[in-house]
């Protein structure tokens, strides 16, 4: 009923100038960083598609089987600061799903668009999450981009000739 009447709880709240002793911001956060999570599925679908890839997204899962061969999660990394002011960030890995790669977009410090990209591919991935800094040194930023073409050239179709 709060959500159809007001759109939510806190936005009830706001009308009647009550504020509770909890601060309920991270409530929008989430239902923002959902909504992006939704909109960079459907880009990465649509330049793949738009690069002679085939797409198949799992309903209930988001995984992404690229060309029939590559299983990739798309994880959406929120960032939060620390007590003494470093951002922070923690990657969330689907094990169950088990994909091939997952692509982790690290969000900027206010959490409202994507920051950078880590392709992180299972084979170098033995944990069921990892905590990111700023810097994360070689091991990890070896796999840090600041867009996802690099992620698309991996997943463009490419001819192979027969050997004779």
């Amino acid at each position: 009923a709060y959500m159809y009447r007001f759109g939510s709880l806190r936005r009830a709240y706001q009308l009647i100038g009550y504020r509770p002793s909890q601060d309920y911001r991270f409530v929008e956060v989430n239902r923002r960083l959902r909504e992006l999570h939704s909109e960079i599925i459907n880009d990465t679908v649509a330049k793949i598609q738009d690069m002679g890839g085939v797409v198949r997204r799992e309903a209930t899962t988001d995984l992404l089987v690229i060309n029939d061969l590559m299983r990739t999660s798309i994880v959406i990394c929120r960032c939060q600061q620390s007590q003494a002011g470093s951002l922070r960030w923690k990657i969330h890995f689907d094990t169950g799903l088990r994909p091939d790669i997952t692509v982790a977009v690290r969000m900027d410090e206010r959490n409202e668009n994507p920051l950078d990209y880590y392709l992180l591919p299972a084979l170098d991935v033995d944990q069921p999450h990892i905590r990111l800094l700023e810097y994360n040194g070689f091991a990890l930023d070896t796999y840090r981009f600041d867009t996802l073409e690099p992620f698309f050239m991996m997943t463009k179709p490419a001819a192979i000739q027969e050997a004779a």
